[in-house]
């Protein structure tokens, strides 16, 4: 009879030893797949991030390309109408295409409020706004030199000219801190058990 005990305990030792193992292999198995998983995710996000970066960098460039476009047209404008080169009566086909290249410029701002974030597209919003005032400051200056009056001064239109710039220049800056913000935004994603 003690040999049978023996046995009995020998099997349901070695049964329970069994399931012992298959359950801590199974836990194990369980867990390193939550860890691919993550992994999985991990990189997924970082991609993603990547292509966000991508897109919004993009998006950036040509606004800045565009509105820099237009507004070295309108510059070179208002300098010929300053040294009084400019043709008298007002070139309206000149003011025309300056405006088509404006156009350009709020297209482009536009994927930019898009892309965000929202302090960069409110900065792009005002850059197109500024731009918009300057086009219509210069072509009311050449309408004046036109008309050989003197309602606008170009020393006005000038100071207008140079806010744009330094704007410019600050968006510039939001735009850097921006794409730079992409990447910090990758966390490490929390355990899961």
């Amino acid at each position: 009879m003690t040999a049978i005990f023996v046995s009995a305990v020998g099997v349901l030792g070695t049964v329970v030893g069994a399931a012992l193992t298959a359950f801590i292999a199974a836990r194990t198995e369980r867990r390193r797949e939550r860890s691919q998983d993550r992994v999985r995710l991990s990189d997924l996000r970082v991609e993603h991030q990547r292509w966000r970066r991508e897109r919004r960098q993009a998006a950036y460039h040509s606004f800045l390309e565009a509105l820099g476009i237009a507004d070295r047209e309108n510059q070179a404008f208002f300098r010929e109408l300053r040294a009084g080169h400019a043709p008298v009566p007002l070139d309206e086909t000149r003011s025309a295409a300056i405006r088509l290249k404006f156009k350009d410029a709020e297209s482009a701002g536009l994927m930019v409020v898009l892309e965000g974030p929202e302090h960069v597209a409110e900065a792009a919003h005002t850059l197109v706004e500024q731009l918009s005032s300057l086009v219509q400051d210069v072509r009311q200056y050449a309408e004046a030199v036109a008309a050989e009056s003197s309602s606008i001064g170009g020393d006005d239109v000038h100071e207008a000219g140079m806010r744009f710039i330094a704007d410019r220049k600050a968006f510039l800056g939001l735009a850097r801190d921006a794409l730079d913000e992409v990447t910090k935004h990758i966390q490490p994603l929390p355990e899961m058990e």
